[in-house]
C-alpha cells in the first residue's frame, strides 16, 4: 500500500499530539560519549545526560550536495515542503530517485506557469518507481516539465543556473533549486560513537 508524504506527515503529527512526546526540532546530535553507567549526548544546542540512547537516523544521512559555486544561495534547498510555494517560479530539481521525480512532478502538476526542469546525470530513471516515472512522463508531455538526462549542474547564479547537458553548456533561467540527490551515510559519526559499521555489496 502506497502512502503519500502528506498522509504520513499528518500521521506523525497526530502521534506527536496524542503521546505528548517532546521533539527538539532543528537540533543536531554531534557526539555521544560514555559517562559511568550512561551517556552524554552533545548537540548543537547543549548536552543531555541519559541512561540509554536509541539511534533511529536511517541510512540517508545528511543531504548530498552538488559541490558547485553558488550552492550556498538561499534558493537552494534539499527537500520539497510544499509544491504550491513554487507557483509561477522557474524551478530546477536535481536527482533521479523517487524523491526527485515526486518533487518535479508535484510542482509541474500545480501548473506553476514558470517552468520546471528535472536534471539527472544518468541515462534513465532506473532507481525510481514506475508510478513516479509515469508522472514525470505525463508532465513532460504537457510541456510543464523539461527533463534533462545525462546532465550536471555546474554553477548556480541569482537568476540562472549553468547545466552541462550531453556535452553542451546551457544557461537556464532559475528562481529555485531542489536537490534530491540522496544522502551521505553517517558512517564516520557511527564509528566515532563506537558503533562498528560493516559494508556489503555497497550497502550498510
Amino acid at each position: 500500500r502506497q502512502t503519500s508524504k502528506e498522509a504520513l506527515l499528518e500521521f506523525w503529527t497526530q502521534a506527536e499530539r496524542k503521546t505528548g512526546v517532546k521533539i527538539n526540532y532543528k537540533e543536531r546530535v554531534e557526539d555521544i560519549t560514555r559517562s559511568g553507567d550512561g551517556f552524554i549526548v552533545k548537540t548543537n544546542r547543549g548536552t543531555y545526560p541519559t541512561r540509554s540512547v536509541l539511534l533511529a537516523i536511517g541510512r540517508r544521512g545528511t543531504p548530498r550536495k552538488l559541490g558547485v559555486p553558488g550552492e550556498e544561495m538561499s534558493k537552494v534547498v534539499y527537500r520539497l515542503i510544499d509544491p504550491e510555494q513554487y507557483k509561477g517560479q522557474h524551478v530546477l530539481v536535481v536527482g533521479g530517485g523517487d524523491s526527485a521525480l515526486e518533487a518535479a512532478a508535484s510542482i509541474a502538476e500545480t501548473d506553476s506557469g514558470g517552468g520546471v526542469v528535472l536534471s539527472y546525470r544518468g541515462a534513465e530513471f532506473d532507481r525510481a518507481k514506475a508510478r513516479n516515472r509515469d508522472r514525470v512522463q505525463a508532465a513532460a508531455k504537457t510541456g510543464r516539465l523539461q527533463v534533462m538526462m545525462k546532465s550536471n549542474v555546474k554553477k548556480v547564479e541569482a537568476e540562472s543556473v549553468s547545466i552541462e547537458h550531453e556535452g553542451e553548456m546551457k544557461q537556464v533561467r532559475n528562481d529555485a533549486i531542489i536537490v534530491s540527490a540522496g544522502g551521505v551515510l553517517p558512517s564516520e559519526f557511527l564509528k566515532r560513537v563506537g558503533i562498528s559499521v560493516e559494508t556489503k555489496y555497497g550497502t550498510v
